[in-house]
């Protein structure tokens, strides 16, 4: 029989792990896994049960948000052999799950992660010493996603994010930056920057069909957004930023392999939505393919 090591948060989301925790299982046994249920206690746990027990298991699956996926992604990249991962989103914003077209439904993610068929996935290296498997950023709103208090996610759900990230418009903040990417630079102030895998950040940038998201093409998607001379501007950039319209002069979208921003003073960045510290430089490697995650369709 086939062994599967299933991981889950039980504080992402609203602790929804228990609703059909005994369907969840079934179907993993009915796919022919044996399962072994491993819990985590605070942030951290993941990567470092991953890498020092998934190593032997055919799948790991993990139930939480964005930032468990990620956290769980990172302890594959310690192995030298990895196991398909399986997702059963949990969070609140589920942008990775929404970029899979996977259900928020848990049985339904189940049955995905238990049968569906495994697709290779680019994931994210930053600065050699941590992986992302969605979004690396740093400005406006990117601090929201890991200083919100988890008990405000879950009542709110995005509008929480939309609560913090408005309350925090009068303190907007910009950061001149170098970046150099694929042989191309670019030096100007900036209010937000972000390195993407992913047609949704924070479940408010939504990149349209048309862009050609690939999530294992070996490209990163990378949003620049300059500084705003008045509020009425700010406006027009984020109608842009919806429209997915990136030839303004203010937002500019770009494709490459590695992406590297050299600011003067260090910022506090997201990894996938949780709290990446502070850097001054920073280079965004994409590791091609380097996992493979269950799907039920192509993305």
């Amino acid at each position: 029989m086939k062994k599967l090591l299933l991981l889950i948060n039980p504080n992402a989301g609203k602790s929804g792990y228990r609703t059909g925790l005994g369907e969840v299982l079934m179907n993993f046994h009915r796919a022919g896994f044996a399962t072994t249920v491993v819990f985590t206690d605070k942030r951290g746990d993941a990567p470092r049960i991953v890498a020092e027990q998934a190593e032997g298991y055919d799948r790991v699956v993990c139930v939480g948000g964005d930032g468990t996926l990620g956290e769980t992604v990172s302890g594959l990249m310690a192995l030298s052999s990895r196991p398909t991962l399986g997702y059963i989103p949990m969070g609140t914003t589920n942008d990775c799950a929404a970029t899979l077209g996977l259900s928020h439904d848990p049985v339904l993610a189940s049955r995905t992660a238990a049968a569906g068929r495994p697709i290779p996935l680019d994931v994210g290296r930053f600065n050699a010493e941590s992986y992302f498997t969605y979004v690396a950023a740093f400005g406006a709103f990117t601090e929201v996603s890991y200083q919100t208090p988890q008990d405000q996610k879950n009542a709110l759900g995005k509008f929480a994010y939309f609560l913090d990230g408005v309350s925090r418009l009068p303190n907007l903040t910009h950061r001149w930056a170098r970046v150099e990417y694929d042989g191309g630079v670019i030096e100007d102030d900036f209010i937000f920057c972000s390195v993407t895998n992913s047609r949704s950040v924070a479940g408010l940038i939504h990149l349209k069909d048309e862009v050609g998201v690939s999530l294992s093409d070996g490209l990163f998607e990378v949003l620049l957004v300059r500084t705003p001379e008045s509020v009425l501007q700010l406006g027009a950039i984020v109608a842009d930023i919806v429209g997915n319209r990136f030839d303004s002069g203010y937002v500019s979208l770009l494709r490459c392999r590695q992406v590297r921003f050299t600011l003067r003073d260090a910022v506090s960045w997201t990894l996938d939505g949780e709290d990446g510290g502070s850097h001054a430089d920073v280079l965004c490697e994409n590791i091609h393919q380097a996992v493979q995650i269950v799907v039920n369709r192509e993305v």
